[in-house]
């Protein structure tokens, strides 16, 4: 059976993965904007890291896990927030303040809502982190 969100089947993987103790986690279809929200749990420090692999059709991400992620997963439908209204969906979808991130896809590119309040843009909030 084909997924229809990339993105959301990619975020439940890693957080099976993570629940069940894996060290590794294959996401298969790669696709940009799945890159982009690894680097973002890459550089809050919720992955080890992840490598594309081309396997010749779409490719794959090859992610390491560290253990930190308690849940992660894609927000549907996407909501429209400006650099003021973070703080709304912080208390939506993350359990504390200043605990977890949301992924947030703005005109300068995919970034957490820390950096795109720091740099008062706003953006759609594709996916969080905890």
């Amino acid at each position: 059976m084909a997924g229809n969100d990339p993105l959301s089947n990619a975020l439940s993987g890693v957080n099976n993965a993570e629940s069940v103790g894996h060290l590794a986690h294959t996401v298969q279809p790669a696709s940009n904007l799945i890159g982009n929200v690894l680097e973002v749990f890459y550089d809050r420090g919720y992955v080890d890291g992840f490598e594309f692999v081309d396997d010749g059709k779409a490719g794959q991400f090859e992610v390491e896990l560290k253990g930190a992620i308690n849940e992660c997963g894609a927000v549907k439908p996407r909501y429209s927030a400006t650099a003021d209204e973070y703080e709304k969906w912080e208390k939506r979808y993350l359990p504390a303040r200043d605990y977890g991130a949301l992924v947030v896809t703005t005109s300068h590119g995919v970034m957490s809502h820390y950096e795109a309040r720091e740099a008062g843009i706003g953006g759609q909030i594709i996916a969080y982190v905890y």
